[in-house]
């Protein structure tokens, strides 16, 4: 059975942990230090701490912008259970936003609703690498925190811009933003299937100078219990020294995918091209019922899983759920196929052919 995760994890991550262990650097230290110095030069932030849950770096970013208790924090309803959980539990009301169906994000449309329904601030998690009208939304003047676990690495394409008087058109230039550089603060999951994974953590990154002098007063106290330990750091470090190499394996396969299901019925996202998106998985919206595309697969060996069975939207309402028609939607008919580094050439091929065949 060809399974629908498998770990990135190669030789090379596996001999950063072993080495770790036998030097008998396990907690927090220079291995930590290593990676967020590499991460802000992957990323381009100002200053970033690597925690041992997403949790604990929401939590951080909540105190840094001083976010009043009892607020309404936006979250799309598709979004990683972790954060309803996360917001409620640090003392917030959660308000559920509904997505596009051309893309499984919130919309500039359903971010405006949040805020006149009261929101104050908007998490933001890029779902599948594909990022939304940051631009746009960024321009409503909510605060935003960004999710990159499953986006980093993408880049938009350069916008105009103008340091001075852009009426004038003086000294305008091309800029390249990218992923993580919106908000005021932008969370980073390591867990075990996120783009880059240390087996676990987030990292905490503050994009620029102003916001990470804040952050950098909390995190300087933060106990080192908070703190990603050096085992898993060492792992996180080789995994975006690797990066590259593992986006390139996963993009080789989703254009694979995306040239079967093109004549079919059944539809992936929509997502800029290029570097305008990563690849996370292979998410595809199903004309058909689950259970029957989910038996031919079996039938074929290849696990499928629904890719939002543990999203927001799982945990309201019956109620709540009514409300968010397209999230209801998506939550019952998207399903993910295996897509990952290690996927080998027959097992691809393989789940080529099924997609191109499916009921």
């Amino acid at each position: 059975m060809i399974q629908t995760f498998s770990s990135t994890i190669r030789r090379k991550e596996m001999d950063a942990v072993l080495t770790c262990m036998v030097d008998e650097k396990t907690g927090p230290g220079e291995l930590n230090t290593r990676f967020i110095q590499t991460l802000k030069e992957f990323t381009g932030c100002d200053g970033a701490v690597a925690f041992r849950s997403p949790s604990l770096a929401l939590a951080y970013a909540l105190r840094a912008i001083a976010l009043e208790k009892g607020s309404k924090i936006l979250v799309s309803a598709l979004a990683p259970s972790w954060q309803y959980r996360a917001v409620v539990d640090l003392g917030y009301e959660v308000l559920p936003l509904d997505v596009s169906e051309e893309t499984g994000l919130v919309t500039l449309e359903s971010v405006e609703e949040g805020i006149k329904d009261g929101g104050r601030l908007l998490l933001l998690h890029e779902t599948m690498g594909i990022l939304p009208d940051l631009e746009k939304i960024a321009a409503l003047g909510i605060p935003l925190i960004e999710d990159i676990s499953h986006s980093v690495g993408a880049v938009l394409p350069p916008q105009e811009s103008s340091e001075s008087n852009p009426a004038a058109g003086e000294n305008q230039q091309k800029v390249e933003r990218k992923a993580g550089s919106f908000g005021l603060y932008t969370i980073m999951g390591l867990e075990e299937f996120d783009s880059v994974t240390a087996g676990g953590g987030a990292v905490l990154m503050a994009p620029n100078r102003r916001e990470w002098i804040v952050l950098k007063k909390f995190t300087d106290e933060a106990p080192r219990t908070d703190i990603l330990p050096d085992l898993n750091s060492a792992l996180a470090f080789v995994q975006l020294k690797e990066f590259k190499r593992n986006e390139e394996a996963r993009k080789t396969l989703f254009n694979l995918y995306q040239r079967a299901v093109m004549s079919g019925k059944n539809k992936t996202f929509v997502r800029g091209l290029d570097a305008a998106s990563t690849v996370w998985s292979f998410p595809l919206v199903l004309n058909g019922a689950f259970k029957e595309v989910k038996s031919y697969c079996s039938r074929k060996e290849i696990e499928i899983k629904l890719a939002y069975e543990n999203s927001v939207f799982s945990l309201l309402s019956e109620d709540e759920q009514a409300k968010l028609k397209v999230a209801k939607k998506l939550s019952l008919r998207c399903v993910l196929f295996p897509l990952y580094p290690r996927l080998g050439s027959d097992s691809a091929q393989k789940i080529v052919k099924v997609l191109g065949t499916l009921p």
